[in-house]
């Protein structure tokens, strides 16, 4: 496992499946061929990746996962490109190949695709003992059929115990029953699901080409991913659609294997079926708004020396932030019923800066400041609320009536209060010119606070 890392906690993964050579060919487009009506892409660089479960498999082990790869893959010059674009990252366990690695070329101009060249027909031939002992001996297992024979000639080791997640394609056969979760796309699904005379697309056409899956397929659950619109998850009936945190439109090019690589790392790690498709639905968004699998990071330039940062933990986003140059916003109070005056208030606060944290005060402490019978809502619940809003990107607590001393960790270099405090003293000014920060008034939505509401809630039960 030389050149490989596991970060401590995430459960080791086996993925099962077809892989391929993938290569953009990016250039740029300015002119019409003389000969026909088709773009001249000049100027073209070269990149190769992992395709196909490769890429699944990768993708995992770039999130700090120890991964084991089950495919075929031959010894010509795509198979031994691959061997060399894994090697870093992931266990390579090699399935005998009839045929070429299949090897996908897309030809982009100015990051668009032009064009896709196919070539390689080769099929996993048989399994070894190898591949069997490692699926024996597996915690977890993610299928990622492309209908290339790896998933076929393992078949029965994985029905002995079905796999975590199994992604399939058009190509490829059913999952093997009580699978956990199976993650079809939609276009995938409809087909899958063979309901003859039933229009596709939608909600409706999704949710019941889900539910027909889970039935036909004998399938723990099944996700079908809808793209910007999210997923659809359905056990048999009443189906949670889990929507997308934001729209964006992108390269999906690996969307569908950051989804499954993310659902399976999650399931693996101890989480609910639904956690692992919410996780998967913002790790996917995340994936394209990035600019997908053709904006990777090159795959020979090793494991990164730690682990990307905990975005959760506000000490840690306000290091990255100020070592990035960045400026770190904090803005505070006790959230106790949040309302539209405090939304425009963390939303005009956010474009202030490149982070925000919600410096939240305790049960202890809103009890001090607001008198018995509050806080309406607890901690736990206060940040959860908070932590949902998409203009927040940490949430910090502090026990004290006031937040210097967190304030004094944090270092923000601007603290927002809202402009009903103008006039009132700000001790935490003093403070934040000590490391040269600013604290501010924002303009408050009239007319809206907790005890407000508080007041006309009884009003009203009288």
């Amino acid at each position: 496992m030389t050149g490989r890392r596991r970060t401590e906690g995430r459960a080791p993964l086996v993925v099962v499946g077809d892989a391929l050579l993938d290569r953009d060919l990016t250039g740029s487009a300015d002119r019409l061929a003389p000969d026909a009506p088709v773009p001249v892409v000049s100027e073209c660089a070269e990149r190769l990746r992992p395709g196909g479960a490769a890429l699944t498999a990768y993708l995992a082990a770039r999130d700090g996962r120890e991964v084991t790869l089950i495919t075929g893959v031959d010894d010509g010059p795509a198979g031994a490109a691959l061997r060399e674009l894994l090697a870093p990252w992931v266990r390579l366990i090699a399935l005998p190949l009839t045929g070429e690695l299949p090897e996908k070329t897309r030809v982009l101009a100015r990051d668009r695709p032009v064009v896709r060249l196919d070539r390689g027909v080769g099929r996993a031939a048989d399994a070894t003992d190898e591949a069997r002992a490692a699926l024996r001996s597996a915690r977890a297992v993610l299928v990622s059929d492309y209908g290339r024979g790896a998933a076929d000639a393992l078949r029965d080791v994985l029905a002995e115990r079905p796999p975590l997640v199994w992604d399939p394609h058009p190509r490829g056969g059913p999952p093997v029953p009580g699978t956990r979760l199976v993650t079809p796309a939609e276009k995938e699904a409809h087909a899958f699901a063979a309901q003859a005379g039933r229009p596709s697309g939608g909600l409706r056409a999704a949710a019941l080409d889900a539910a027909a899956l889970v039935r036909d397929w004998r399938a723990a659950a099944v996700a079908v991913t809808l793209g910007a619109r999210g997923a659809l998850l359905s056990y048999g009936e009443h189906p949670l659609l889990v929507p997308a945190p934001a729209a964006h439109h992108g390269d999906s090019c690996g969307a569908g294997d950051r989804f499954a690589a993310t659902a399976a790392g999650l399931l693996a790690d101890g989480a609910l079926v639904g956690e692992a498709v919410e996780g998967a639905v913002g790790a996917a968004t995340t994936f394209v708004a990035a600019g997908g699998a053709g904006a990777l990071p090159p795959a020979e330039s090793g494991p990164p020396a730690a682990p990307p940062p905990d975005t959760d933990d506000p000490r840690a986003l306000t290091a990255r932030v100020r070592a990035e140059h960045g400026t770190v916003v904090a803005a505070g109070g006790c959230f106790d019923l949040l309302h539209a005056g405090h939304v425009g208030l963390l939303q005009a606060a956010r474009r202030l800066g490149d982070c925000l944290v919600v410096c939240v005060n305790s049960d202890a402490s809103v009890r001090r400041r607001k008198g018995d019978g509050r806080p309406v809502n607890s901690l736990a619940d206060r940040v959860r609320v908070l932590r949902a809003l998409a203009c927040v990107d940490a949430v910090a607590v502090f026990d004290e009536d006031t937040p210097e001393r967190l304030l004094g960790d944090l270092r923000p270099d601007v603290w927002v209060k809202g402009g009903d405090y103008a006039g009132a003293d700000l001790p935490e000014a003093v403070l934040l010119q000590e490391w040269g920060g600013q604290a501010v008034l924002l303009p408050y939505l009239d007319g809206h606070s907790s005890t407000a509401l508080l007041a006309r809630a009884a009003e009203g039960a009288r």
